[in-house]
């Protein structure tokens, strides 16, 4: 059973920025995609940014230039630099793993950015 466990989340001024991880253990085989999504209260949940083993990313519209995905594979871990936070970055941010097509889920670290 994989298991994902987030951590870097938190209270941050508008134009700050954090650092997200996500670290995936238990894993007999090799992670495919990682991400990161995201879900405001009344929201559904929306993918932020993607990246494949290889290093090939995708990142939601709004995130792009200012949110920036990357992985150690010898870690099994995923980061999230997020640069120039605002107010409607505000949100649970999951960590996502697919594991031999199997997908798997954090439980979810808590962003606010106030104005």
């Amino acid at each position: 059973q994989v298991q994902l466990v987030e951590s870097g989340g938190g209270l941050v001024q508008a134009g700050g920025s954090l650092r997200l991880s996500c670290a995936a253990s238990g894993s007999s085989g090799s992670i495919s995609d990682m991400a990161w999504y995201r879900q405001a209260p009344g929201k559904q949940r929306e993918l932020v940014a993607a990246i494949t083993r290889d290093g090939s990313t995708n990142y939601l519209d709004s995130a792009k230039g200012r949110f920036t995905i990357s992985r150690a594979n010898t870690k099994n871990t995923v980061y999230l630099q997020m640069n120039s936070l605002k107010p409607e970055d505000t949100a649970v941010y999951y960590c996502y793993a697919s594991v031999s097509f199997r997908v798997y889920w954090g439980q979810g670290t808590q962003v606010t950015v106030s104005s």
